[in-house]
């Protein structure tokens, strides 16, 4: 089975993390040409003799050209990524270099002394190889850790086929079977196994990667479709426990302006825009302050949902002051709209608690998250009843009951015994009508109000 293509987001996302890699294997190669230089400063200081003064001085003019040239290279590839030049096609030459500069700081160890290529791995640069593989676990590129293993592993082999040079006679001294043949090519094949061990961190580390980036889309996809709120239900469960929904209580609140229709039709097309986004953001105030879930926009109308599994009472509560909360923003909206010479505004409030439906429907491009059942219907028909009865707020005493409210206390001055249209048996109600005129000049009570006790 083919694999599918990685997206564009995806490849972006990748591509960030890989310029990343390659600024912070740029500032390790600048401390890493730092600590050898001072290392090599310290470990040459020593008193030397008249003959060896020129071969020092040679050596570290090989030393220090090396180490300048690896801090530059570093430096490239921070700044590079600093300013936002920098390429991802830059880091294979990078990746190269760092290969390079080790095997030529071995090469021309061997040029100075003469020495073949069995004494390579004698030399101090050469020990640079196990740190530019490291490198590359960095960069979570398979095909650039198998390049450096390879350029490495190659540059290794010809240097220990270089024959000596003038003037050098081979020893037959204790240490001289260790630098034959057979332990160099064991030599370099540890190295090669130790780049194939990291070609296959690589992958894994990519893979790791892919996984992390598609499960972060997946959860960005999901809160531009679903609630916020839904996220500790989505990271719990996943999208799956989601879509197969449950039955839970909660408290189910509608709004509805009055008079929209005749308000809407004197207004220009950015008027309505300004209008609309107002009164969204209001709404979204005072259910976020009370820890609602806005289920749905509907033109004029909104739907909230108040759930909490653990303290329903609490949930309740929220919902009950979430109803007062909103003729608030209203009111204080309709004042600055009054003072500005626009005409006021009103609303009408219901809620209700009960058995509730929830979980996300729809396909993945799309996905809704909706609420439904015999209450949310219920809190419906309680927001239509808000205009029969000339009250701002209407709720159910099943809610005040749960929320532990006393029904027969203030605020409320309305109280209704009535059969909901679609809704068998009837519903005690208590409503609150403010100043009877509508909650523009009344005053809606702080959250709390009427509660028992």
């Amino acid at each position: 089975m083919p694999r599918a293509p990685l997206r564009v987001d995806t490849v972006r996302l990748f591509h960030q993390a890989e310029l990343r890699a390659e600024a912070l294997v740029g500032l390790l190669r600048m401390l890493a040409a730092v600590a050898l230089g001072v290392s090599f400063t310290l470990v040459t200081r020593h008193e030397t003799k008249p003959e060896e003064i020129e071969f020092l001085a040679r050596q570290r003019l090989y030393a220090l050209t090396m180490m300048a040239g690896y801090f530059s290279l570093g430096a490239f590839s921070l700044l590079g990524y600093r300013r936002g030049w920098l390429r991802i096609w830059m880091i294979w030459p990078a990746a190269a270099a760092d290969c390079l500069y080790f095997l030529y700081g071995v090469w021309t160890s061997m040029i100075s002394t003469g020495l073949p290529g069995s004494h390579a791995f004698v030399f101090p640069a050469v020990w640079l190889a196990p740190v530019v593989l490291a490198y590359g676990v960095l960069r979570f590129n398979p095909g650039i850790q198998a390049f450096i293993a390879s350029l490495t592993v190659g540059g290794l082999v010809w240097l220990v086929s270089l024959p000596a040079g003038d003037g050098f006679t081979s020893g037959n001294g204790m240490a001289a079977p260790f630098l034959s043949f057979a332990p160099n090519v064991m030599r370099v094949a540890m190295l090669a196994l130790a780049g194939a061990v990291l070609v296959i961190a690589a992958v894994r580390t990519r893979k790791l990667l892919l996984r992390s980036i598609t499960e972060a889309q997946k959860a960005l996809n999901l809160t531009r479709y679903l609630p916020a709120q839904l996220a500790p239900r989505l990271a719990a469960g996943g999208l799956e426990e989601l879509r197969r929904g449950r039955w839970h209580q909660a408290g189910i609140l509608f709004i509805d302006l009055r008079g929209f229709t005749a308000l809407s039709q004197g207004m220009s097309a950015e008027e309505l825009s300004e209008f609309s986004t107002e009164y969204r953001q209001r709404v979204t105030v005072a259910a976020v302050r009370g820890n609602g879930l806005i289920d749905k926009f509907m033109g004029d109308a909104a739907m909230i949902v108040f759930e909490d599994d653990l303290a329903p009472r609490r949930a309740a509560a929220a919902c009950v002051d979430c109803t007062f909360a909103l003729q608030r923003e209203i009111a204080d909206w309709s004042a600055q709209r009054q003072a500005r010479g626009l005409p006021p505004v009103r609303a009408g409030v219901g809620a209700h608690w009960g058995a509730v439906f929830s979980g996300v429907v729809g396909p993945g491009e799309r996905l809704e998250y909706s609420v439904f059942g015999d209450t949310v219907n219920a809190a419906a028909r309680l927001e239509e009843e808000t205009k029969r009865l000339n009250v701002s707020i209407l709720v159910s005493c099943d809610i005040l009951k749960m929320a532990g409210r006393d029904p027969d206390a203030a605020p409320w001055d309305v109280a209704a015994e009535t059969e909901l249209r679609g809704r068998d048996g009837a519903l005690a109600l208590r409503g609150w009508r403010g100043d009877r005129g509508g909650p523009e000049t009344g005053a809606a009570p702080e959250p709390g109000a009427g509660a028992a006790g």
